[in-house]
């Protein structure tokens, strides 16, 4: 019987005859939600949401019994209180996640120098280089998962595969507290089942826009030819043609320097008045913020985007000669782009923050910032 490890591992120990990485992906289970139950346990067992109460708060993260219930991380709280009034909002403990994290790397690091960090939660993993000669990628992510819930308490689930983007989808296929592996030639086929939502980049409108073109599965994707998705999706088509075959060439970065961290909304309905303006961008500060916190990302410029109903699309930027220092210097720069360009002369239909001038990112002809989230739009 060929198992996973004869079909990832050749002769020498490190797949490259076979032209194969061996990638993990591991993401912790509701991680801010899971420390506030591990730290407190009256909470546990039940619906907990951390963020922010009152009618701008945010769900930061939801436990899994929270999650039964429809609430999703980016929610605002009151609706998450509606779809559950027995839920439990607490207050963020950043400091205390950011220690549980450096924890969770460490472990990493113990059977591989390739950690690819993506927040205080996830990471990839490269262990095609076996440096502990365990032999097996899937054992050590199952020697990782032990190590992570002997040491933190807490449960991660890994997902196995050749690539970044099959591992990642692996990581989620049995959470929580699961494990996952997809084997050489296997991509295409786990990937044809999935629906589009699945897929990163993918957000809620680019599905809705999919579905009007009759795709909701990876294998609908992978029936399109390469012109008919950039006709649809423009630069987004490479990627989509890749990832509906299982296809990933991209290597994990150790030492990846993030250019921004953001995220953007785009509205059922056009916005107009100063007044739905400013309450909008008030929520994606909230949302962002709580990306900034968990990236530890630390940045010197803020940039307000809108898109107009005629689709132009209008930037502004602030920069400050230090680092901005909390989210409420974060904000007083956001709220005063914002009131230089009200009024707006039409309505618009997405507005999206960033912040970047990251630390560690080179001060010279520094590029645009990049989204957090890509729109298919």
């Amino acid at each position: 019987m060929v198992t996973l490890d004869d079909e990832l591992d050749d002769e020498s120990g490190d797949g490259r005859a076979l032209g194969l990485r061996k990638i993990i992906h591991v993401d912790m289970d509701a991680f801010f939600a899971s420390v506030e139950q591990r730290d407190n346990p009256e909470l546990r067992g039940k619906p907990v949401a951390v963020g922010g109460a009152g009618g701008r708060g945010v769900v930061a993260a939801a436990s899994y019994e929270a999650r039964k219930f429809g609430v999703r991380s980016a929610m605002p709280s009151v609706t998450a209180k509606r779809l559950c009034p027995e839920l439990i909002i607490c207050k963020s403990h950043f400091d205390t996640y950011r220690e549980v994290s450096r924890q969770i790397r460490l472990i990493f690091r113990d059977y591989t120098p390739h950690v690819e960090p993506l927040s205080l939660d996830e990471a990839y993993l490269d262990v095609t280089d076996d440096i502990r000669g365990i032999g097996s990628a899937t054992r050590i992510a199952q020697l990782i998962r032990a190590r992570i819930h002997t040491e933190t308490r807490l449960t991660a689930s890994a997902g196995v595969s050749y690539n970044k983007f099959l591992a990642k989808l692996a990581s989620d296929q049995n959470k929580p507290n699961g494990l996952c592996v997809i084997r050489p030639g296997e991509g295409s086929q786990f990937v044809a089942g999935l629906p589009v939502r699945r897929f990163h980049g993918i957000g809620p409108k680019g599905a809705e826009k999919m579905a009007r073109l009759g795709i909701s599965t990876g294998a609908d994707l992978a029936a399109r030819d390469i012109s008919f998705l950039r006709q649809h999706f423009g630069s987004f088509a490479e990627y989509l043609f890749r990832a509906a075959r299982g296809i990933d060439l991209r290597p994990v970065r150790a030492n990846r320097i993030r250019k921004s961290v953001g995220g953007e909304r785009t509205f059922g309905e056009d916005l107009s008045s100063g007044t739905a303006l400013r309450e909008t961008l008030e929520r994606i500060i909230d949302i962002v913020w709580d990306s900034v916190e968990r990236t530890t990302a630390r940045g010197r410029t803020v940039t307000l985007k809108m898109k107009y109903t005629d689709f132009t699309l209008v930037t502004r930027t602030r920069s400050v000669d230090h680092y901005v220092a909390d989210k409420a210097e974060f904000a007083a720069l956001a709220r005063a782009i914002l009131e230089e360009l009200l009024p707006l002369p039409m309505p618009i239909r997405l507005m999206g923050l960033t912040l970047s001038n990251l630390e560690g990112e080179s001060t010279a002809a520094s590029p645009p910032p990049d989204t957090a989230q890509l729109s298919l739009l």
